[in-house]
């Protein structure tokens, strides 16, 4: 004796094409698993950037501590008009945003070396040949005398346009880094909030799965 069986047919869309049911509870799952998936990248992304702020932060601390760089005291800072430092009067340099502050006030005192011309635009070099050539064809010591002042300030001038914007250059990479350790301290923030999201629809996405099987 056989026993009948009865197969049922596959549902149909509105085109006549078959549609394969898929439970609830297996989308559930699936959307569980992937809210897993993601609370793990937006933990780990998190501490990565975490550990990428602490890391520029530290750098350019470290960086300007060793510099050992103070901004002048605020009689000083008023009388060469730059009163928007006075707030750092005295104190060393540290943070970035010193830094930034204080690469404009080495900024101010280049422009007024060579009447803005930087450390690339002076030719001292040209000015010490001017002084070998005027030797060599005979020129008077006077004039040899004034060609070789003018090469000496001019190497004067270069010389200190490169130490100062060697210095600059240093602050505004410090500052850099430091504004990067900032943009990395808030995104880590941001992903933080992210996985704890995903977290919480994990947790209610199971709390749902269990009172469905009950």
């Amino acid at each position: 004796m056989s026993t009948p069986t009865i197969e049922r047919p596959l549902a149909t869309d509105r085109d006549g094409d078959d549609v394969v049911p898929l439970p609830r509870r297996r989308i559930d799952k699936l959307l569980i698993g992937f809210g897993v998936i993601a609370a793990i990248v937006f933990a780990v992304a998190g501490g990565l950037l975490t550990w990428g702020a602490n890391f520029a932060n530290d750098y350019a601390h470290d960086e300007l501590s060793s510099q050992r760089v103070f901004f002048s005291d605020e009689a000083g800072l008023r009388e060469e008009g730059r009163d928007d430092l006075v707030r750092y009067a005295d104190q060393q340099v540290t943070t970035g945003t010193e830094a930034e502050a204080y690469a404009s006030y080495i900024g101010g005192h280049l422009e007024g070396i060579a009447d803005g011309k930087t450390y690339a635009e002076i030719d001292d070099r040209g000015a010490a040949q001017a002084v070998v050539d005027a030797r060599e064809s005979g020129a008077s010591e006077a004039e040899i005398a004034d060609l070789q002042a003018t090469a000496d300030e001019l190497k004067a001038q270069r010389d200190s346009l490169f130490r100062g914007e060697t210095l600059r250059g240093l602050l505004l990479s410090s500052y850099a880094w430091s504004t990067i350790g900032r943009i990395a301290g808030i995104a880590a923030w941001v992903v933080f909030a992210g996985a704890a999201v995903m977290a919480a629809l994990v947790v209610g996405g199971l709390v749902h799965v269990r009172r469905t099987n009950n």
